[in-house]
């Protein structure tokens, strides 16, 4: 994990080659990388989404999940937290920790989980290494720890690195890693950090630490093993470093990965309820009733792929399992080990292990697959809610089918994202992350289905209604020859508070028939479709037929549907009408030191403050309401002021009169969109 751009990517491409599971190393700018294959990726060069690459490395295997840095595939980095058992976090050596350094560590504390750094690009122009170790140490803490550290030479060149715990030094020559002496005039402080580390490690029992005390020096293998612990107990982060353009550092953060990093049966167990509704213990054993999670999904030209985890037994080849959620049986036909885009077909994949099956019918991201006799459904991955939308629409008229086959599609493999069809605005809607997140999308819609499409402002659904009473009347009378037209009614309109509309009649007398009243109230339903100010629907109305009149022959239900519709046009003019607007309700979660930009914000955008609270994580959650207008590019422009700190969540809560200036220019912009219709 890691903020985009921080070498992720490139340092998969080269653990993969150190660990000889390639035989050349690929290169963002060529874009022949491993995991970033998507032609997408290789178009804008970073990440999209999340890719397995598999690495056997010292008689372990290592699954390395690549996922992407910018905060719009955010969904991406939860889905693979949730089947990893730890977190490597890399960090530029020229700019050190960033947002995405925070955000990465805010996810794995928040899960538990063991993590290390890896200082990346040490060797680029005016990179760091100790001032990046400094702002991570004060950043997160004593448990910050390096455990590699590099070897300059010159002016400043990196050449290799030293493992602080074994005290050996290796430089690459070529793309070999050569032992060197430790350079004298790094021993002092290669000492320094091994003593540091021993601290930390004398610190895990009383035994270790009346050692410690005794000045009792530990053993390599005793401060392996002791490191080791303390990631898996959370208070020792170890901290790497290198160079993945050449090579250096790799192979000593594979080994640190599979050395200090926990195995899948040392993570917590899994805790869910089965078919009686009793908590029951998943625990990652090979002996145990096989369940696995799907945590991706891809689909391309050979069709359908459920990315999956193996958290108990092994999945095997042509097995049956069950999904729970959709009450339905899959068959494993065909289970592959992937890496990036190369699959291998495998007879079975074991407890812990990470593989994918093609042609699932019903599994979706998120679904559990398990053993009939045991049917179990384990939690799934919690999505931000998306918090940008906009309207999408075909350049070429015809083809909205074509937009709603190809989202429905590219929504199975990214569930972060939602859209609608609208029936009141007539727009489809598209919500997703942010602008990057939309742009992406609309990018596959083109390549992957063939349509070109383009986005728009969400139209938003104002509604109109009256403020005071009126008594008119409307009359509707045809002649023609033949059989004419008659329908008169005398109405008030009148405010509704209790909901859209009530329609009442108080006639004396038979001045208009029962059996026409329910046209008079269809009539003024049809008509409360577009109001008298911009067009919008009506709401908050009460309709009173008071009296009219009738002829025996030429009235009919139609003649009163039109009497009443003429009636609502002559009479809601005068009663005072006005616009409102929809309100939303909203969460922001900022910083403190961004709560004046963010209130000074939401101000300008006509939002209201109602309250404050600060969060466990020292952040402040505003509580604000304001217009859903003025919250069409709030995403984009909350993350630019907070750096991409800051986040919020909003809902629709109730209409409220617009102000008179808004309503001014709504009605303009109505009269302009008639103007263009005609």
């Amino acid at each position: 994990m890691g903020h985009g751009g921080d070498g992720k990517t490139s340092l998969v491409e080269s653990l993969l080659f150190t660990a000889g599971i390639t035989d050349r190393q690929g290169r963002i700018a060529d874009g022949n990388t491993v995991c970033d294959f998507d032609a997408e990726e290789i178009k804008r060069q970073f990440s999209i989404s999340t890719s397995v690459a598999p690495v056997e490395f010292m008689n372990c295997k290592i699954n390395l999940l690549d996922t992407p840095g910018f905060f719009d595939f955010e969904g991406e980095v939860l889905s693979a937290l949730r089947v990893a058992e730890s977190g490597l976090i890399v960090v530029p050596g020229k700019a050190g920790p960033s947002v995405g350094t925070e955000k990465a560590w805010k996810r794995v504390q928040d899960r538990k989980m063991p993590r290390m750094f890896y200082i990346s690009k040490i060797d680029e122009e005016n990179s760091d290494y100790y001032t990046s170790l400094h702002k991570l140490q004060k950043a997160f803490g004593v448990s910050v720890c390096p455990v590699v550290v590099p070897i300059f030479e010159g002016n400043r060149e990196t050449v290799g690195v030293v493992d602080c715990i074994i005290r050996k030094a290796y430089k690459m020559e070529g793309n070999e890693r050569v032992e060197i002496p430790i350079p004298e005039n790094m021993a002092e402080r290669v000492d320094q950090h091994r003593a540091a580390l021993c601290e930390n490690v004398a610190e895990l029992s009383e035994e270790l630490m009346e050692r410690y005390f005794a000045g009792e020096e530990f053993s390599d293998d005793e401060l392996i093993a002791g490191v080791r612990q303390g990631v898996r107990d959370m208070v020792i982060a170890p901290v790497f470093c290198g160079s993945a353009a050449v090579g250096i550092g790799s192979y000593a953060l594979l080994k640190g990965i599979a050395d200090y990093m926990p195995s899948p049966d040392e993570a917590a167990v899994e805790v869910c309820e089965d078919e009686k509704g009793e908590l029951i213990e998943i625990a990652c054993t090979p002996n145990g009733s096989t369940s696995a999670l799907v945590f991706k999904t891809t689909t391309d030209q050979y069709g359908r792929f459920s990315f999956f985890k193996v958290m108990s037994g092994t999945v095997k080849q042509d097995m049956a399992l069950v999904n729970k959620r959709a009450d339905a049986n899959e068959k494993m036909s065909h289970i592959f080990s992937v890496c990036g885009k190369k699959t291998t077909e495998v007879p079975e994949v074991g407890c812990g292990d990470i593989g994918a099956v093609s042609k699932l019918v019903t599994t979706k991201t998120g679904d559990t697959l398990s053993m009939t006799v045991r049917k179990v459904q384990l939690d799934g991955i919690e999505l931000p809610p998306p918090c940008y939308s906009q309207g999408i629409a075909p350049k070429v008229k015809g083809t909205e089918e074509k937009i709603s086959a190809g989202l429905l599609k590219l929504r199975d493999e990214d569930p972060s994202f939602d859209s609608y069809f609208n029936p009141e605005t007539k727009q489809h809607i598209i919500s997703g992350a942010g602008d990057i997140h939309l742009d992406v999308l609309c990018s596959k819609l083109k390549n992957k289905f063939g349509v070109e499409v383009e986005l728009t402002a969400p139209v938003v659904p104002y509604r109109e209604k009256i403020r005071k009473k009126v008594s008119v009347e409307g009359k509707h009378k045809k002649q023609s020859g033949g059989h004419g037209q008659y329908g008169h009614v005398k109405m008030d309109f009148e405010p509704y508070a209790e909901g859209d509309f009530l329609f009442e009649e108080k006639i004396f007398g038979g001045s208009v028939p029962k059996n026409f009243h329910p046209a008079v109230e269809k009539g003024i339903r049809e008509a409360m479709e577009h109001g008298v100010l911009a067009g919008y629907p009506m709401v908050g109305l009460k309709a009173v037929l008071t009296d009219g009149s009738y002829h025996d022959v030429d009235s009919n239900e139609l003649s009163f549907k039109m009497a009443a519709r003429l009636a609502y046009k002559a009479g809601i003019p005068q009663a005072s009408p006005v616009i409102l607007e929809p309100i939303c309700s909203m969460k922001v979660v900022v910083p403190d030191s961004y709560m004046g930009d963010v209130i000074g914000d939401l101000n300008k955008r006509r939002g209201r403050i109602m309250g404050m609270n600060p969060t466990d994580d020292g952040q402040q959650e505003i509580l604000a309401e304001a217009p859903m207008a003025e919250l069409s590019d709030y995403a984009i422009t909350l993350r630019s002021m907070t750096q991409g700190r800051g986040s919020f969540t909003s809902q629709f809560e109730r209409y409220d009169e617009a102000p008179v200036p808004v309503q001014e220019k709504i009605i303009a912009e109505s009269k302009d969109r008639l103007a263009d219709n005609e």
